[in-house]
C-alpha cells in the first residue's frame, strides 16, 4: 500500500494506492490519523488506485466515521472502482460517506 498526501485550498487530499486489507488497513489507519492532526477539517481519500478492500478495510471506514463525528470533520470518497463501490453499498457503508467521482467534484462538494 502507498500514500501520497497534498494539500489544495485547505483541504488535504489523501491518494490511496493498492489494496486495503488485513496486512495493510493498521497503515491506513495510521495515516488518516497523522493527517487528521495536520488538517482536521476537510480531507478527501482519493480511492482511484484502491482495487481490493477486504472486510478490515471497511472497519477502517467504520472507525474513521465515528472518528469524524467527534471531530466534526467533512470527508469524501473519491474516485472508487465500482467493486469497492458496490461493497459499500451493499454493506450501508456509503450512508455515512459522501462521495466523488474525481477531484474536482469532491470539491465542489465540500464548497456547498
Amino acid at each position: 500500500m502507498n500514500f501520497y498526501t497534498r494539500n489544495e485550498n485547505g483541504v488535504t487530499i489523501l491518494q490511496i494506492g493498492g489494496a486495503i486489507d488485513g496486512s495493510t488497513a493498521p497503515d491506513l489507519r495510521e495515516k488518516i490519523a497523522e493527517v487528521m492532526q495536520v488538517n482536521p477539517a476537510h480531507l478527501l481519500l482519493d480511492m482511484n488506485q484502491v482495487h481490493f478492500m477486504s472486510s478490515a478495510g471497511l472497519r477502517v471506514m467504520l472507525l474513521l466515521h465515528r472518528q469524524l463525528q467527534q471531530n466534526n470533520t467533512r470527508i469524501v470518497l473519491v474516485g472508487m472502482l465500482e467493486p469497492i463501490y458496490d461493497a459499500m453499498e451493499a454493506t450501508g457503508f456509503l450512508k455515512y460517506f459522501e462521495t466523488a467521482s474525481d477531484i474536482d467534484a469532491a470539491m465542489q462538494l465540500l464548497e456547498q
